[in-house]
């Protein structure tokens, strides 16, 4: 068997070095580094971190006085791997860290969720999809077309009224009904969190899957396996479909 070869000194400097920076009180910093420049990088990366952090999640931030931001950022910081070096990334691994660690005793019962609903506007922001180059008309009937259906619209579903969440009202408990809502960038790159029904979520990822049925078809073929055929039902199910288009959720219809 072969013997794993010996690290050399300048990797052992730098594991030392990184331990060190990721858990000063722990772990100890390298002997021929000077106390005081080890302590500025050890703040300054911290404090780029603990930065980008609150500026990625400004609720969550507001919600922790310092020491317990800190002590946040620090667990993150010192106990999760990331998988990948972008600054654009690092708010999805604090999703991952959270939602890997599970909750931690001081923890909001809604922290995982309001995490991920934060980083929900910075990922739709980022996301590359070209709404222009998608064949469409624009002009189209949404109700007796076939809907083509915005790639910059998701719909986010929750235990937690997330989007209600501030100092002044932190939920105990989540509510009997859970919270969906709709997020869209719209045509003017402009972001929207809209608050929505069970129906226009329902109806709305049945034409997401939709290739061929108009969005008359798609909403009476929904109506059917819910069993709500009433005529009020229906016309609210229309007037989804007319407010989705409005919204840039739908973007019109497709070409033939």
């Amino acid at each position: 068997m072969r013997e794993a070869p010996e690290r050399s000194s300048t990797a052992i400097l730098q594991h030392a070095f990184a331990a060190h920076l990721r858990d000063p009180d722990r772990a100890p910093a390298p002997a021929d580094v000077e106390p005081r420049r080890m302590a500025v990088y050890a703040d300054l990366f911290f404090n780029n971190v603990a930065g980008l952090l609150a500026a990625n999640f400004p609720v969550i931030r507001s919600l922790h006085d310092d020491g317990a931001w800190h002590a946040l950022v620090r667990a993150f910081y010192r106990d999760h791997r990331c998988h990948t070096p972008l600054f654009t990334d690092i708010a999805r691994e604090f999703i991952r860290y959270l939602e890997d660690r599970g909750a931690e005793p001081g923890d909001a019962p809604f922290l995982t969720e309001l995490a991920h609903y934060e980083w929900s506007e910075l990922a739709l922001s980022l996301d590359e999809s070209d709404i222009a180059a998608i064949a469409h008309d624009p002009e189209g009937d949404v109700v007796d077309g076939i809907p083509v259906v915005s790639p910059l619209a998701r719909v986010l579903a929750y235990r937690f009224p997330v989007h209600r969440i501030r100092v002044d009202f932190q939920p105990s408990e989540a509510p009997a009904q859970p919270t969906l809502i709709l997020l869209v960038r719209d045509r003017a790159d402009d972001l929207h969190f809209i608050e929505i029904d069970a129906l226009t979520a329902l109806l709305f990822e049945r034409l997401q899957a939709n290739a061929e049925a108009s969005g008359r078809a798609c909403l009476d073929a929904l109506l059917a396996e819910l069993g709500r055929n009433e005529a009020s039902v229906r016309e609210s199910g229309l007037a989804i479909l007319a407010h989705l288009r409005a919204r840039d959720a739908l973007l019109g219809t497709r070409r033939d």
